[in-house]
């Protein structure tokens, strides 16, 4: 991280200083600490302290804090839990860091239909221990305990998207507060709808630039009958990646199909204290019936056999497979940690499935040509995976370095049809790409922006330049 001097706070205006301490009383915090950890993020992109913090405790107190912003022109940027890697949630031009993560409330599960209600700041993992009883989980599971208004912001999703889909697939509905102080519900909860616009699908991944989500309705499922998972090291890259591409074609449902390379292997035996083979390994994990999960496991086995796989070593037990899990959620950590003092750059391309052998054996020889530690992991069942490189912030030409050979691998996957970032977002880190990607359709998205918040004052300086 960046252990930059803070500078002295901006002065907000003196009235809207007294305005918020009279509304908020010991919900604003103006101290150097507190701005502080509103101002880093967990990625190598340098410090953006915010003017003042408001913890914001219900919609009415984000729409209140709103209003009084846009009165001043003052920034506003929400924040989660600050667990985004692209520099989503900093802020760049000062203002108020309105930090959700006190509305964490559950407000409703709808067992029955398949879906609950949960305020922006709720956590993924309290969430999933609240649903347990009831025989329901949600599925979307990114490294982090990310709150679920941060996961829709940036369109996340993690390990379990092969078979339940991303964020994109999983907000059925969401409570927004606009840059006008309005507070808008974009859908019911009826499974489809085809009333006008899609605006839950314009807010899910807008990194709060076009509004501040208070609340999400999601799409629950059924806890699988049976959950197997298993891990396979195989003699090449390409083997383990021909496996997950020859899997899908064949449609089996894999629940998770995780690829990590040998250095990201040894990486993770270092942190989470496992003893896996240091090769390219495979983890993947199978729901379904009995029945139906003997016979995908039978499928999977006989093509990794054929493709240089090793035996599947099982984990059936809930704590084995929970383990298991840990350590691939903690993987980011674990190559970070490679070296000591390190900070992390991660990538985050995403290709069609059938081209995946390509992009990753060219860039693993990106890799092996660089003297920077990277390890390659990533969901390949989705054809998205991350070089994660272990950056000295102290050395300049290694961030040259890094910043190259992630240009080439962005180039690569869009030459191959694919995207600048499959899950993290476009934050501070992917605007050039974003615009090489998308061409014209970035400039929609401008005028999307200038009809809803006029004035730039919602996370200003994120996804694109006006």
């Amino acid at each position: 991280m960046h252990h930059d001097a803070i500078p002295p706070r901006a002065p907000l205006a003196p009235d809207l200083i007294a305005a918020l301490e009279a509304r908020f009383g010991l919900q604003l915090h103006l101290t150097d600490a507190m701005r502080e950890q509103h101002g880093r993020s967990e990625a190598h992109f340098a410090t953006a302290l915010p003017d003042a913090v408001v913890y914001a405790r219900s919609t009415e107190d984000v729409v209140d804090l709103v209003r009084w912003c846009t009165q001043h022109d003052v920034p506003i940027v929400p924040f989660g839990a600050g667990t985004s890697i692209e520099g989503n949630a900093l802020p760049v031009r000062g203002g108020v860091s309105v930090d959700l993560s006190e509305m964490n409330a559950i407000l409703a599960v709808h067992a029955e239909d398949f879906d609950c209600t949960v305020q922006a700041g709720c956590r993924r993992e309290e969430l999933n221990l609240h649903l347990r009883d009831q025989g329901l989980f949600f599925p979307i599971d990114p490294g982090a305990n990310a709150t679920i208004g941060g996961m829709a912001a940036t369109r996340a999703s993690g390990t379990n998207a092969v078979r339940y889909g991303t964020m994109r697939e999983a907000v059925l509905s969401l409570t927004v507060v606009t840059p006008d102080a309005r507070v808008i519900r974009t859908s019911r909860r009826a499974r489809k709808s085809a009333a006008g616009y899609d605006l839950t699908r314009l807010f899910v991944g807008s990194e709060g630039t076009l509004g501040i989500i208070t609340e999400v309705t999601l799409r629950l499922h059924p806890i699988p009958e049976q959950i197997s998972s298993a891990v396979c090291g195989f003699a090449t890259l390409q083997g383990a990646v021909d496996t997950v591409v020859q899997s899908i074609q064949l449609g089996v449902p894999l629940a998770r199909v995780e690829i990590l390379d040998a250095m990201q292997i040894r990486a993770v035996n270092r942190w989470s204290k496992l003893a896996l083979p240091e090769v390219t390994t495979l983890f993947f994990e199978f729901h379904g019936s009995p029945a139906g999960v003997a016979e995908q496991i039978a499928t999977v086995e006989a093509l990794a056999a054929d493709n240089g796989g090793g035996a599947f070593a099982w984990s059936n037990l809930p704590e084995e497979r929970a383990r298991l899990w840990k350590a691939r959620h903690e993987a980011y950590y674990a190559a970070v940690n490679l070296r000591a003092g390190a900070v992390g750059w991660t990538t985050d391309v995403c290709v069609p499935i059938s081209r995946l052998p390509d992009c990753i054996t060219q860039t693993q020889a990106d890799l092996a040509a660089s003297g920077v530690p990277a390890t390659i992991l990533g969901h390949v069942g989705d054809g998205n995976f991350h070089v994660i490189f272990s950056v000295d912030p102290t050395a300049p030409h290694e961030m040259e370095e890094v910043a190259a050979i992630n240009a080439r691998l962005v180039e690569r996957a869009l030459a191959m049809d694919g995207t600048c970032t499959g899950e993290h977002g476009i934050g501070l880190g992917k605007q050039e790409w974003l615009v090489a990607e998308l061409g014209d359709a970035v400039d929609v998205m401008r005028t999307l922006k200038r009809a809803l918040d006029p004035r730039d004052l919602f996370n200003p300086g994120k996804i694109f330049a006006l």
